[in-house]
């Protein structure tokens, strides 16, 4: 099949505040990666792991305004990516199935290599899987996409919910987070001098300790709802034709922040545990994903706050390649064969590091979109699904539509 018709979307054809938006999701989840990158967070206990007031504070602003709602987020901007996908695709006459099924299979590959040979946190594998249980719903209609969105949420959360407050009601200690102090120190001391096949193993290991079978159906949860949501915003046109849309999002705003404050606050108000924090993440994170949407898509129709946030969307037009370069950064500082730094960095060093990455992020983002149309893994992600080497240079792009 011929497919020299059908190129990339262009920088007029993308949404600004999407891009803002995919930035801000990139520095969330910066944010929330950065403890696990720098220690065994799987394993540790916090309190008793850093005691220090100002980590403590550190550990709760990340939680509250962190945890649990970028993930989510990204998993609402895949949605939302894939219906645009496959609307450019169905009018440009060729087969999404065909380009759909490359796509997802490049990403797989490209969380593959992260997963096991950079960094255990790997989120774009459980993307690439997701992403195929989300085909079976593209064709779906808006409201269909919506309550079936909420249902996925609300349902199996709410009844795990009740499940674990029964078994507390039996066993007040059965909702005591497991950790395991010798399991953290191990740990550690792998990633700070451990050899690289000893870091490769223990990378794969950490891996699998959250990404078995036990947990895919709690990752199915969490993630495709939001996939849902997404195509559902996607078909209704609300961030692509905001103005014609405000109320809606506005609405969209008001309800998300109702849910997202008492939700996310319930820890803080009643005793942290297996079940408050679960309920916290499964829907308080998907509703602060969506205050978090819907506030920059309302902001950004104020050309001041378009112009003070603009900068993000340089980062989220990168944005794959960015989350790679985050994981690439951190763990040549933090593993032996880099900088051995592992256990070493408290939460609150580990804040201004990643704010001082990030921030570093931005400028090289700024300067590569000047010289470049795509990031260095978008290209080859782009090149791969479409079957045909993309245009990478921004001038020879340039030079071949004056022509």
């Amino acid at each position: 099949m011929n497919m020299n018709g059908l190129q990339p979307i262009s920088k007029s054809e993308r949404i600004q505040g999407v891009d803002i938006i995919r930035g801000f999701a990139i520095f969330g989840i910066f944010l929330v990666n950065m403890p696990s990158f720098n220690s065994p967070m799987l394993h540790l206990q916090p309190e008793s792991w850093w005691p220090s007031q100002i980590d403590q504070m550190t550990l709760q602003f990340i939680d509250l305004f962190a945890q649990a709602n970028f993930y989510t987020l990204f998993s609402f901007l895949f949605g939302f990516g894939m219906v645009l996908f496959q609307k450019r695709v169905v009018i440009k006459g060729y087969s999404f199935s065909l380009l759909v099924t490359r796509r997802l299979l490049v990403l797989l590959i490209i969380g593959c290599i992260h997963a096991f040979f950079i960094w255990h946190g790997d989120i774009l594998i459980s993307y690439a899987i997701i992403g195929v249980i989300f085909l079976l719903f593209y064709k779906t209609k808006p409201l269909s996409l919506l309550v079936l969105s909420l249902l996925l949420i609300f349902v199996p959360s709410l009844l795990f919910f009740g499940l674990l407050m029964l078994s507390y009601l039996v066993d007040p200690t059965s909702l005591l987070q497991n950790y395991s102090a010798r399991i953290a120190e191990e740990t550690a001391k792998v990633y700070s001098s451990g050899s690289i096949t000893e870091i490769t193993l223990q990378r794969i290991q950490d891996w699998y300790y959250v990404n078995n079978l036990d947990n895919a159906i709690f990752l199915v949860f969490a993630l495709l709802p939001m996939f849902l949501l997404g195509a559902y915003i996607a078909k209704k046109q609300w961030f692509s034709k905001i103005e014609s849309h405000v109320k809606a999002v506005q609405r969209l705003l008001f309800i998300a922040v109702i849910i997202a404050i008492p939700i996310k606050l319930l820890p803080y108000y009643t005793e942290k545990n297996i079940a408050t924090d679960f309920l916290q993440d499964s829907i308080g994170g998907p509703a602060a994903a969506m205050v978090y949407a819907s506030s920059i898509m309302l902001l950004t129709r104020n050309k001041t706050w378009q112009k003070v946030l603009s900068p993000l969307s340089f980062v989220g037009r990168l944005s794959l390649s960015n989350y790679l370069f985050q994981s690439i950064v951190c763990t040549l500082l933090f593993y032996n064969y880099g900088l051995g730094l592992y256990g070493k960095v408290t939460p609150s060093l580990g804040l201004i590091l990643t704010i001082f990455i990030y921030s570093v992020q931005v400028v090289i983002s700024k300067w590569w979109l000047s010289h470049y149309q795509y990031g260095p893994v978008e290209w080859i992600w782009r090149s791969l699904t479409y079957g045909k080497r993309q245009v990478f240079r921004r001038r020879v792009l340039e030079k071949g539509r004056n022509n």
